[in-house]
């Protein structure tokens, strides 16, 4: 019997992980800054259903997906709980240059045995990637996203990326320096959120 999160049908076994992982961020909260005090209690809400809304429009056949600056976990590794089922045999890296992060990361990847490689490096340095998807949620303006995107996506990548109220101004300014392909979908968990799809980006000029 499957069961159903953020449109995505998954198993019994993905929506355990998830709820897993959600005990485990709790925990690890109260010695580490995961996500906000205030929205331990949300959790299910704000943070995994918010980060598995992505999944739905992750491409057809993907093998690497790249999440950077993944922080707690949100949403790399709620990506890789629900890949472990959807794609059998894909990767997941998770970039995230706190080492008391990474280290959460590689505890959640080891219990859940998560298909996760932890890469505890700037997003700026680490070894570009080539993925097949790359995704961020909560991390910087588009300005400074697509240039970090650009270094580790291939080049018929898609990249997956969480923007707030201010997605379309954020919009606007890059398309004066970039060119790029772009799917916009409302966010399921905040109507002034956005889910942006983006590829084929290169530099006007290039």
């Amino acid at each position: 019997m499957s069961l159903n999160i953020a449109g995505v049908d998954v198993s019994r076994e993905t929506m355990a992980d998830l709820e897993a992982f959600s005990a485990l961020v709790i925990k690890w909260n109260a010695k580490i800054n995961l996500i906000a005090r205030g929205t331990t209690e949300s959790i299910w809400d704000r943070h995994i259903v918010d980060s598995a809304q992505l999944y739905q429009f992750a491409p057809n056949g993907y093998q690497k997906w790249v999440d950077i600056g993944s922080g707690g976990g949100f949403p790399g590794i709620v990506m890789a709980i629900m890949g472990k089922s959807q794609q059998k045999g894909a990767n997941f890296v998770l970039i995230e240059s706190d080492q008391r992060k990474a280290a959460f990361l590689r505890t959640v990847a080891r219990e859940l045995v998560l298909p996760v490689q932890v890469m505890a490096q700037r997003i700026e340095s680490a070894e570009a990637q080539g993925a097949d998807v790359v995704s961020a949620r909560a991390l910087a303006p588009l300005s400074g996203l697509i240039p970090l995107v650009l270094r580790h996506l291939c080049a018929d990548g898609t990249s997956l990326l969480h923007k707030g109220r201010q997605a379309g101004n954020e919009i606007a300014d890059v398309k004066k320096i970039w060119l790029f392909d772009l799917e916009e979908y409302p966010s399921i968990t905040d109507p002034e959120a956005r889910i942006l799809a983006i590829q084929r980006i290169t530099p006007i000029g290039a």
